[in-house]
């Protein structure tokens, strides 16, 4: 009996390489490292520009200098699929990220802001490397069973939840006993460590002869042809953008709760605790069943827990109501990387978990500007929209699957 795509080339490479338990355990290790640079990188940058004096807008330009070359990852990913091995790709792609956010921050004092922007560029690009691109190792690490494989998504959305937690909160506490420079060189020593855990993975044979490899936009184009590949990039973006509003609705919303703004922080902090739940539920109790649907009941839940966030009266009620959608959204990551792993062709994988990432960062930052720009509204708008834009989102997807049922019926 044959499995999906990927699962057939988990099971060649385990039977080829011997990986195993200490296979996922370097890769962990090079995840989560990898992830708490990506993630405390921006902070980092931010507070080396204010702590010295500069003006807001020049820590804003270069923030944006580290996240917006990100959407260009998927076009630095072919390089994954054409490789004889994909891990010298991530493990360089380490290496450069940690020595250009290095030289950025070293050099800022002492140059131009247009030369530390270039040098955060160069690091912005591989960034995806760091995420998705690490992501498109997992199937050939775990083992070649369904459950396997979901339990090593689990860690994988565990390390994602880790790194964006550890990330700012090390970067935070090294500038308060020294500064973000020597935070932005612990993160930059973190990826260097990555680097030497990536080339320790298992090994997998290439997927396609160069030539087989097709180009980012073919890439584009195929997964959004394909069903479940074309539903995994619109629900993923779509809750990415609905729930990056969270944090700036908990801001408007304390004047509502009768609370002080300071309090922001604890529904903030509820949200990612509740994220971190959901990855070791995942990892405890792998997910069931088909990924496709799975990511449509995921993201409904998802829209059920923001409604709760709208309707929840009362501090306590809100707690709870950000901490389940942050459990809800972590099992919806975990259906997102299932689909990834097992519809992605074996010949674009790399660009696959690269493109969806890239398009989920784009639509996180599109979701925390629209709720900027709606929150001088009524406090539950920004949540409101956000919710109405899930539940659409959910049902679309039904509709294309059933559509998609009928096209092949007929």
């Amino acid at each position: 009996m044959t499995g999906t795509p990927g699962q057939d080339l988990a099971e060649r490479t385990r039977q080829a390489s011997g990986a195993g338990r200490g296979g996922l355990v370097r890769y962990v290790a090079a995840a989560t490292l990898a992830r708490t640079a990506d993630g405390g990188a921006v902070v980092a940058v931010v507070l080396l520009v204010t702590g010295s004096g500069g003006p807001a807008w020049v820590a804003g330009l270069l923030g944006a200098s580290l996240t917006a070359p990100h959407l260009l990852g998927p076009f630095v990913a072919r390089s994954l699929d054409t490789a004889r091995d994909g891990r010298t790709v991530i493990a360089l792609a380490c290496i450069l990220h940690g020595a250009t956010l290095a030289a950025a921050v070293l050099l800022y004092p002492y140059t131009w802001p247009a030369v530390t922007a270039l040098l955060l560029v160069s690091s912005g690009l591989v960034g995806p490397l760091l995420t998705g691109g690490i992501s498109s190792r997992l199937p050939a690490i775990a083992g070649p069973g369904q459950v396997d494989q979901r339990r090593a998504q689990g860690w994988d959305v565990a390390t994602y939840g880790l790194g964006g937690t550890i990330g700012p909160a090390l970067v935070a506490a090294v500038s308060s006993w020294a500064d973000a420079t020597v935070a932005a060189l612990i993160l930059a020593a973190g990826t260097f460590a990555a680097a030497a855990f990536v080339r320790l993975l298992p090994s997998a044979p290439p997927p396609a002869v160069g030539s087989g490899v097709p180009r980012p936009g073919r890439t584009l184009l195929l997964m959004i042809c394909s069903g479940p590949l074309r539903r995994t990039l619109y629900l993923t973006m779509t809750i990415a953008l609905s729930v990056a509003a969270l944090p700036i609705a908990a801001v408007a919303s304390t004047g509502r709760l009768g609370v002080d703004q300071a309090a922001a922080g604890v529904l903030i902090a509820a949200y990612g605790l509740g994220n971190l739940a959901g990855s070791a539920a995942v990892l405890l109790r792998p997910l069931r069943g088909d990924a496709d649907r799975l990511m449509t009941r995921l993201a409904a839940a998802v829209a059920a827990a923001l409604a709760g966030v709208a309707l929840a009266d009362g501090f306590v009620l809100t707690t709870a109501a950000y901490a389940a959608a942050g459990i809800l959204n972590a099992c919806f990551f975990a259906a997102t990387l299932a689909a990834r792993s097992e519809y992605a062709p074996p010949q674009a994988r790399g660009q696959v978990f690269v493109w969806v990432g890239a398009l989920k960062i784009t639509a996180g930052s599109a979701g925390t500007a629209l709720a900027g720009a709606v929150a001088a509204g009524p406090a539950q708008l920004p949540v409101v929209m956000a919710l109405t834009l899930a539940v659409a989102c959910a049902a679309a997807s039904v509709l294309d699957r059933r559509a998609g049922r009928s096209r092949l019926a007929a």
